[in-house]
């Protein structure tokens, strides 16, 4: 089916349009609020708004996503840092886009990982096989990977409970007037612009710790810690500040940096399923080690 053109039925009388269309075009809710916001999908020919109730009867015409080729394994180059039967932590380079979506289909870090790991097919969602959390492709260092179905469930509920301790190594713009602190403001997107983010009032709990490590005047080096973890969030939450991250062509200036200046530099967490501590660390890469640091 690569469109859908039907009444609603009595079942979705008075459901959000986006559930509607998720339900009858049998769709992800993320693939149908999209649609619909695009104003690609309409009801008795009117574009709607995601949220908007929709009466049994009203006629929906939208055309469909077109289904994603599975993904492939490739020789993508990435570091293991930490392996056992159930979980392995992995250094990803900067510029690795860690899996396929808009605009990259091939040559991410999920393509390397099923590469290296065959059997992780299946651990978690279709593209995204034995991740559980991410890095923005210009961000280098430490991510969590799954080699089970159970270490997944396992490892996505600890980073939920915020049992997993995740600090990066950043440069700033400018000098802090605190040697620590605490950025505690909830994040959304910004209305303007899809790929952004900014800090705002209806958006989703985040709290970033960080501390200085030395500053120079004109740049600080951080150590920043995660509490939450959303979508840019150190980025947007230094960036709030008045400090965004050197390099940053986003939230920032991307002439400041020979790339966006942050480091996912360690993890730690109680293994799931062996009890033992795991504390791995990760280096700046030569590009960072060389810019001040």
């Amino acid at each position: 089916m690569t469109a859908v053109d039907r009444a609603v039925p009595v079942d979705l009388d008075g459901e959000r349009a986006d559930r509607i269309l998720a339900v009858l075009g049998e769709i992800s809710r993320a693939d149908a609020r999209a649609l619909v916001t695009a104003g690609d999908a309409t009801f008795d020919g009117v574009a709607v708004k995601p949220a908007d109730r929709i009466a049994a009867g009203t006629r929906l015409v939208s055309p469909l996503p077109v289904p994603e080729a599975p993904l492939e394994p490739e020789p993508v180059p990435f570091g293991v840092v930490h392996e056992d039967d159930h979980l392995a932590v992995v250094d990803k380079p900067a510029g690795i886009t860690v899996h396929p979506g808009a605009g990259r289909r091939t040559g991410t870090l999920a393509a390397g990982i099923l590469h290296r790991w065959p059997r992780v097919r299946g651990v978690g969602e279709e593209g995204r096989w034995g991740l559980v959390h991410r890095l923005d492709r210009d961000t280098s260092g430490l991510l969590l990977v799954a080699l089970t179905v159970e270490t997944h469930a396992d490892l996505q509920a600890m980073l939920r409970r915020r049992e997993v301790t995740r600090v990066y190594l950043a440069r700033v713009r400018g000098r802090l007037d605190a040697a620590t602190g605490t950025i505690d403001a909830p994040i959304g997107r910004d209305p303007r612009s899809p790929t952004r983010f900014r800090v705002d009032r209806g958006g989703r709990p985040a709290r970033t710790h960080y501390e200085v490590l030395s500053d120079d005047g004109d740049g600080s080096l951080l150590r920043v810690t995660l509490e939450t973890g959303r979508t840019h969030q150190i980025r947007v939450h230094l960036r709030s500040i008045g400090h965004p991250v050197l390099g940053d062509p986003v939230y920032g200036r991307s002439d400041e940096a020979p790339r966006l200046w942050l480091h996912a530099a360690r993890l730690a967490f109680t293994h799931p399923v062996t009890g033992a501590d795991v504390d791995v660390e990760s280096p700046l890469p030569a590009d960072l080690a060389g810019d001040g640091a």
